[in-house]
């Protein structure tokens, strides 16, 4: 299916290149779709276009607010659309779905046309830098020129320092929140552990699951142990504390039906991402975000950072243990010119998806810098 140019939009598209993809390994396949969604209007000039960029576990559903349905609301429902902090009455808004995940964009979960079954753990590694090079594709078809700016948060924020080294002459700028030009040891540990919790759940069945059901144990596990690093002690302290469901063992002994609140929130979000993501795709996704060096084939990573030219914001968040400030600081600092500003949140990591008052201003006055 060809992408529609020009739509005002927030119904899922699809789109397939025409020729084979190869990846940044050197595998390929004969052809892969993309699910995308678009928000506003490309103008005649074809260079008034925004491209969001997923985290993890994210979809192009950004935003829904053409459909008028609240149940319909988009995962930055609040920085989308007419006179919000992306105006679609400026700006062509587009968001994709990423390679290699299960929200309609070719995954592991796709059927491999060869062999009739989903891919599984067949399905090619891919980047951070693949998924850069499959959003290109989708911007030239939809007759994008020139890219206002890319932006976004976690692993989006990685595609979005790759754009800028990737295609200077198309992206004008770009906005990286709360990411990394590296991924840490540290992130890359936590990674491990949650691709462990899924990978010795009996259920993966060595990634060939899909006529038995999901590894849900596994991915519950993991999805837990991604929600504590996406908040902070703060955070969980004020909206939990230490409640528990029910209070009529004052002797405190075990009993798994007796949960602390916070236990019972964790494993509620682990039992959520199982209803509506893919365990392969969290294994071959979270290994690309540890893949991830900007500096990979590149030289030192002050000489590549020193190589982008064009207007940066970088946003940390004040309490995220899992990209810390300091990281989004010293990822300004050896940009040139680059601008650094700071949400100001107890709720760590995914305060990028709750603080939108913060975000709309942040990026209103980097717009308004921009066109002085």
């Amino acid at each position: 299916m060809q992408p529609t140019p020009y739509a005002r939009t927030n119904t899922r598209q699809f789109f397939s290149p025409a020729s084979p993809f190869v990846f940044d390994g050197g595998a390929d396949l004969p052809g892969i779709t993309v699910a995308y969604e678009t928000y506003g209007s490309l103008n005649p000039d074809g260079d008034n276009a925004v491209l969001v960029c997923h985290a993890l576990t994210g979809s192009a559903h950004a935003a829904g607010f053409a459909s008028g349905d609240p149940k319909s609301a988009g995962w930055w429902e609040p920085l989308i659309g007419p006179g919000r902090g992306l105006d679609t009455d400026r700006f062509f808004v587009v968001c994709s779905n990423i390679l290699g995940s299960c929200y309609g964009t070719t995954g592991p979960s796709s059927v491999n046309p060869k062999t009739g079954k989903p891919f599984g753990l067949s399905f090619p590694q891919m980047t951070v830098r693949d998924m850069v090079r499959v959003q290109r594709a989708l911007l030239d078809a939809l007759g994008v020129k020139s890219v206002a700016t890319v932006l976004g948060g976690s692993l989006g924020g990685m595609q979005t320092l790759e754009w800028a080294l990737m295609e200077p002459a198309m992206v004008r700028s770009i906005i990286p929140i709360g990411t990394a030009t590296q991924h840490s040891p540290w992130c890359i540990g936590l990674n491990d552990i949650a691709r462990q919790a899924i990978i010795n759940d009996p259920d993966w069945r060595n990634g060939d699951y899909y006529a038995y059901g999901q590894p849900q144990k596994g991915l519950s596990l993991a999805r837990q142990v991604a929600m504590v690093t996406y908040r902070s002690d703060i955070s969980f302290h004020r909206r939990f504390a230490r409640e528990r469901r029910r209070r009529d063992d004052r002797e405190g002994r075990f009993d798994p039906s007796n949960l602390f609140q916070i236990e019972s929130y964790l494993r509620y979000q682990g039992a959520k991402l199982v209803d509506r993501f893919d365990a392969n795709s969290y294994l071959c996704i979270s290994r690309a975000m540890d893949l991830h060096d900007v500096a990979h084939r590149r030289g030192s990573l002050q000489e590549v950072l020193a190589k982008i030219r064009i207007p940066v914001l970088c946003v940390g968040i004040s309490s995220d243990v899992l990209y810390p400030v300091h990281e989004q600081k010293a990822i300004a600092a050896a940009i040139p010119g680059a601008w650094y500003r700071e949400i100001q949140s107890d709720d760590g990591h995914d305060a990028f998806l709750i603080e939108y008052g913060q975000m709309g201003t942040i990026i209103r006055e980097f717009f308004a810098a921009m066109h002085r």
